[in-house]
């Protein structure tokens, strides 16, 4: 099967690795903006090769977008229009519901699978691409009942090739759980960083820092080029998530300063998020309407 990435990042360099791994793919062809990023593709056998995008899409059996969700925007139009009718689409994208409404009239829409495999680091680039990055994740198929059968099959049997387990869900649904269970996580991590920084001994503040600090601000070394856009594709989602947390950290912070039994109640309560997450293997999306009602409370 000839499949096209687009994007030769962390997403697009792990599908590549593991889809050309488990011969799914039997030619790769990339297209990359970046010309540093696309030679290093290359010399890591990520693809087969790199073409502009026309040359690239025309002769596709399946094309993934795996770049920042407002290029996905700009690019998923013009690559329908330029597909065969048998080829398959699909993007890789955190946000769901203003990419899928863009291409809803669309005449390829059945070509087309909106899909968000729940899985990554803070790295990018060819470099950062990992075999089994995605196995036994989950990945998240929206809407698909607007795509055609045969394309659905080929994209979900990707996600199996890939090691996947995938959960269904409407645009709007995936972009509400994961504003809480993603992009919420991440907001945090850029504030906790910012708030440290501002400490004029925070060097000293970073020599100490533990494991609890690193894994915490962690995501606090994402791409600012591919959050920015998520954030704002999703901000009504974003803020009320964060409107949430605010209001949870107001009442941590009130509770240390004047009600020490409030404290414990509320950090006790906070040890439930265990039974949500279902031990050492936990299922977010199997149990996002759990977890929005935990958060949201």
């Amino acid at each position: 099967m000839n499949i096209t990435i687009i994007g030769l990042g962390l997403i697009g360099g792990s599908i590549a690795k593991d889809l050309r791994k488990a011969k799914f793919a039997t030619h790769l062809t990339g297209v990359e903006s970046n010309s540093h990023h696309a030679e290093e593709a290359l010399q890591l056998n990520l693809v087969d090769q790199v073409l502009p995008l026309e040359q690239a899409v025309m002769k596709a059996d399946m094309v993934i977008l795996a770049i920042p969700v407002d290029k996905i925007l700009q690019l998923l139009p013009l690559i329908l229009d330029m597909i065969p009718a048998g080829t398959t689409v699909s993007d890789m994208g955190s946000t769901k519901k203003t990419i899928a409404e863009k291409v809803e009239k669309h005449p390829k829409r059945r070509n087309y699978i909106a899909a968000h495999p729940m899985s990554g680091t803070e790295n990018s680039g060819p470099s950062a691409a990992l075999e089994g990055l995605f196995a036994n994740k989950i990945t998240i198929i929206c809407d698909q009942e607007k795509s055609g059968p045969q394309h659905l099959a080929l994209v979900e049997k990707m996600f199996q090739v890939l090691g996947m387990n995938i959960a269904y869900m409407s645009s709007d649904e995936q972009d509400h759980s994961t504003a809480f269970i993603s992009h919420l996580p991440h907001a945090a991590a850029f504030a906790l960083a910012n708030a440290v920084q501002v400490k004029e001994d925070r060097s000293i503040i970073f020599d100490l820092a533990s494991g609890g600090f690193q894994s915490t601000v962690r995501l606090a070394k994402s791409s600012p080029e591919m959050w920015g856009p998520i954030f704002q594709q999703n901000k009504a989602y974003v803020v009320e998530s964060l409107e949430v947390y605010i209001r949870h950290l107001k009442e941590l912070k009130e509770s240390i300063q004047h009600d020490e039994a409030r404290m414990y109640e509320l950090m006790s309560h906070a040890n439930k998020i265990r039974e949500v997450l279902g031990g050492e293997n936990p299922s977010l999306i199997k149990n996002e309407e759990t977890i929005v009602k935990f958060y949201t409370k």
